[in-house]
């Protein structure tokens, strides 16, 4: 994504001044593959910055952070500014995130500090669950636990077929990240006593980004597995 470089058009606030404007910027990194959504706050170095003179609809400057996360815009009239760096999501897309600030004649502002999320996992829920297991051979029982390796898939409400599928692990938990807010059908196969599979589906819900949602107890799969 690109932006053109305009001069302000606003003639109370810009360069040409005494006053200062400085902060700092934060990065929370939201690495994927891991199930409890963990965020690591770093100093943001190397990171862009972005100043918008009054009420100009273009920036009119922008700096490299320190490695400390530090930015200083200097030499600026007395007025309203407003300082910005971009988030980006897992598809690219990048997000501004701004602060605001006003100084005076030689005054230095010090602008709120500016948090920026990175990571595939940024802006995404985790859907969590479980698959208990009753084991048969030919029509006799065998025993029952916790499934493992079984098959789990995930479609969007409402359509034919799975973009995703995971295999269960130990205790049969299973988990589908990365997903953003709608609604969505979590479903996995029993078998009878013939070996013909029949799909058992949930509906899950996810409304907000960064949630881990828990398929309560009483929705917990429970499967017929011939062995």
């Amino acid at each position: 994504m690109g932006l053109l470089i305009f001069a302000s058009c606003n003639k109370n606030e810009g360069e040409g001044g005494t006053g200062t404007v400085q902060g700092y910027v934060k990065l929370i990194n939201h690495p994927d593959d891991n199930y409890t959504l963990p965020a690591d706050t770093i100093d943001a170095a190397k990171t862009d910055v972005f100043i918008v003179y009054g009420n100009s609809e273009f920036y009119g400057d922008d700096v490299e952070t320190n490695e400390k996360g530090f930015y200083q815009f200097k030499y600026l009239t007395k007025g309203n500014y407003t300082v910005f760096a971009y988030s980006t999501l897992p598809s690219g897309e990048k997000v501004p995130v701004t602060a605001s600030i006003s100084i005076g004649k030689g005054e230095t502002g010090k602008v709120p500090t500016i948090y920026i999320h990175s990571g595939k996992a940024y802006g995404t829920s985790i859907v969590q669950g479980k698959v208990y297991a009753l084991y048969y051979h030919n029509d006799t029982y065998r025993g029952q636990g916790w499934a493992y390796e079984h098959r789990v898939y995930i479609r969007n409400a409402g359509d034919s077929y799975h973009f995703d599928d995971v295999r269960v692990g130990l205790d049969g938990i299973f988990a589908f990240q990365k997903l953003q807010p709608g609604d969505y059908e979590v479903f996995t196969f029993t078998e009878n006593a013939q070996e013909v599979p029949s799909p058992i589906i949930e509906t899950i819900s996810v409304d907000n980004a960064g949630e881990i949602i828990e398929m309560q107890p009483d929705t917990t799969f429970l499967v017929r597995i011939q062995v």
